[in-house]
């Protein structure tokens, strides 16, 4: 594998500021900072739906001021140290900046999911997920929790690293299957989500990060439940959550 699951995503190339990008980008950084999360993935009036899903996926930063909780398992105090290629970056901060903050939640408790502990990449008893990536792995194969998340951030990583399908240039238009490729990706990240609530929740809690996994949870789920963006069969690991959740903000 190129890269490891706890590691971040890599950021795509500045936005020039000025850019019309570059606004959206402000926009989107000034509303979530707003505390209201549905009104902060709400699409601004006038503005292109590709082009807003792109910016909340790949540009939003996900940081945080405070120092390494010394109760973390040593590799997630190791790579929160300043100096670090994960400088300040995997712990999720109240607000639950960025689409992607799940890669670094995960990686806060890599230490509790192994090829032991989770042979199979599942959520619960009755939802067992299977990778392939059309691809490479054409015919879905079965494989432990660690090494799906391995294959899905790779392969996550290789789509925010195709210019033909997220473009960093000025003017260069979105592919005609963006929204289709967008969709898949947020389905199979939202299936991390359902493996570390049904699977890691005790390791999350011992580790008090249980606000910021609900808080990046609830980001995402406002996100594609306000652009319906991944089936609702699809959420039906945590369906009972995401109600709870919601009903909190109506």
């Amino acid at each position: 594998m190129r890269s490891s699951c706890f590691e971040t995503f890599k950021p795509k190339k500045n936005i020039p500021e000025g850019s019309h990008q570059y606004e959206l980008l402000k926009h989107a950084e000034a509303t979530l900072g707003s505390g209201n999360l549905r009104q902060a993935v709400m699409l601004p009036e006038g503005e292109d739906l590709n082009e807003w899903i792109a910016v909340n996926k790949t540009h939003l930063p996900v940081t945080t001021n405070h120092a390494p909780n010394t109760s973390w398992p040593e590799e997630a105090q190791k790579n929160c140290r300043a100096g670090t290629p994960h400088q300040r970056s995997c712990v999720i901060p109240e607000g639950g900046k960025g689409l992607l903050s799940i890669n670094m939640l995960y990686g806060t408790i890599t230490e509790f999911c192994t090829e032991i502990s989770c042979a199979v990449m599942s959520a619960g008893p009755r939802y067992e997920y299977h990778w392939a990536d059309g691809t490479n792995i054409k015919k879905p194969i079965k494989c432990s929790a660690p090494k799906y998340i391995d294959y899905l951030m790779t392969w996550v990583q290789d789509q925010l690293d195709d210019e033909t399908l997220f473009p960093s240039k000025i003017g260069v238009p979105f592919p005609k299957n963006f929204l289709s490729v967008a969709k898949t990706i947020l389905k199979r990240l939202f299936r991390v989500y359902a493996h570390i609530y049904h699977q890691h929740f005790d390791s999350v809690m011992q580790l008090q990060e249980e606000a910021h996994l609900n808080t990046s949870f609830k980001h995402f789920i406002f996100f594609i439940q306000e652009f319906n963006l991944i089936d609702r069969r699809e959420l039906a690991p945590l369906q009972d959550l995401i109600e709870k959740l919601g009903s909190k903000d109506r």
